[in-house]
Order: C-alpha cells, then sequence, then structure tokens
C-alpha cells in the first residue's frame, strides 16, 4: 500500500437474519502493520461511513486475536481466511470484506456455525472416560502418533474449510472436511477408537465420504495446514473395511 492516508473496506452487510444484505464503503486512517480486525475496530470506534453518515457499527465474531479461536473467520477479498492474520497492507483495495456464504448470516459478518457443532456431537468428537475415580497413566502412545495427532487437533472449528468446500451447500447433507479431520483425529487415539465404529457409521451414511468430491479446497484454505485430504484419503480405507465387514455380519 506504500504510504495510503486511508484504507477503503466495503463491507457486505446485514441488519438481522431476515434482512436484505447491502454494501456500504467505509475509509479509515492506515497504520503500520493493521490488520483487518484493527480496522473493523476503528469503525466501531467511530461509525462513519465513507458518505460521512453516521450508521451502526459493523458486527463481527473475534476472541483470541492470535489465530487460535477460529472466531474471525470471513471472506477478505472473496477468499475466507482469518481477519486477526490478515494484515491490509498486503491486501488490494478497496478491501471487500463478506461473511462465510455456507453458514446462515445473522448479522454483518456474524454467521451461525451450529452445523459444526452439531457435526462434533454426530461423530463423537470426544474422548469418553469415567471420572468417577482414579483410572490411573492413560495407553502409551508413540511419539510418532502424537505428532501426526497433533496436526489435527490444532483445528480451530474456524469454518473457513466448509466455506471453500463446494460440497458443503443447502443441498448437500455432507457432513464437511472439518468433521472428517476431527473423525480421523478420534479415531487415533487408543481410547477414542472404543467409539471408532460409531464414527465410521456416520462416514459410510449419507452425510459421509460419498459426498466429498475431492475438491482440495479445504487443505487450501485451513489456517492450520491440517492435512485434511489426507485424512479423508485414510478414512475411504477405514470405512471401505468397515462397509464390508458390516454387510457380512448381516
Amino acid at each position: 500500500m506504500g504510504a495510503a492516508v486511508d484504507i477503503k473496506l466495503k463491507i457486505k452487510r446485514k441488519d438481522s437474519s431476515d434482512s436484505p444484505f447491502y454494501w456500504e464503503e467505509f475509509n479509515i486512517p492506515f497504520r503500520k502493520n493493521m490488520n483487518v480486525i484493527s480496522a473493523l475496530m476503528e469503525i466501531q470506534k467511530n461509525p462513519v461511513n465513507a458518505k460521512g453518515e453516521k450508521v451502526r457499527s459493523v458486527a463481527w465474531d473475534y476472541n483470541c486475536l492470535e489465530e487460535v479461536c477460529g472466531a474471525c473467520s470471513m471472506r477478505i477479498n472473496g477468499k475466507v481466511r482469518q481477519a486477526c492474520s490478515t494484515l491490509v497492507d498486503r491486501l488490494e483495495q478497496p478491501i471487500y470484506l463478506e461473511a462465510m456464504e455456507t453458514f446462515p448470516v445473522e448479522k454483518d459478518l456474524v454467521v451461525n456455525r451450529d452445523r459444526m457443532f452439531s457435526a462434533l456431537k454426530k461423530i463423537k468428537g470426544w474422548i469418553p472416560i469415567d471420572g468417577t475415580y482414579a483410572l490411573g497413566a492413560g495407553p502409551l502412545i508413540s511419539s510418532d502418533l502424537q505428532q501426526e495427532a497433533y496436526k489435527y487437533s490444532t483445528c480451530m472449528t474456524c469454518g473457513c474449510c466448509l466455506d471453500a468446500c463446494p460440497n458443503v451447500n443447502s443441498g448437500s447433507p455432507f457432513i464437511g472436511p472439518q468433521a472428517l479431520g476431527q473423525t480421523k483425529y478420534f479415531n487415533m487415539h487408543p481410547t477414542g477408537a472404543q467409539q471408532k465404529n460409531d464414527r465410521l457409521s456416520v462416514m459410510i451414511g449419507e452425510e459421509g465420504l460419498a459426498n466429498c468430491g475431492n475438491s482440495q479446497n479445504c487443505v487450501q484454505v485451513c489456517p492450520k495446514e491440517i492435512p485434511l485430504t489426507t485424512a479423508i484419503a485414510e478414512l475411504n480405507k477405514d470405512a471401505n473395511r468397515f462397509a464390508l465387514w458390516s454387510w457380512l455380519k448381516r
């Protein structure tokens, strides 16, 4: 951006979940090393649009401000990413901000991500233990397995992979790449593997792997670089074995 004085933001807004979208432009002072969240905070301090009109402050989600919580996912110049780690001086102007389209938009840049948490319930995305008494040391896990599992544990439930996936939409029951990655993660754990078949049942069902078109968009946009396509390929093998075993058991 060089010596630019102002940042031009064009924000796709929505006053409520059932109101129409509209675009609004803002000019805010530029500061070195400013990220998109900082730009939105400037609007929050002084919500005046480019026409000089006093308007409602822009609504968006954020929390950690260090790419850990995943709350600030949005489309920035057409690409879904984290607003906290996106520097404005690396973006073309005007900067276009939009809510993720895969999820219901509640207000401005705020979306409802319930479908992601519902997906975690469906795949039993947890390690069940009996906490009523001391269980002692857990099962040993090799360092190699720990390193592999760690990649999947960094998932922030940010929604970027679902927003980029062409197969996640209102016309498809597909559970989405986030749930597939977490299925792989929990099935790797020695205790979590006790529910492996329950998770694989979801994978071979109508919401599962058959709906994945292998576009690989999920890997390209994941802020944590989680190897989602690797997880999907390995889950395919496990799911096919499980499907055959289930058929032979009948």
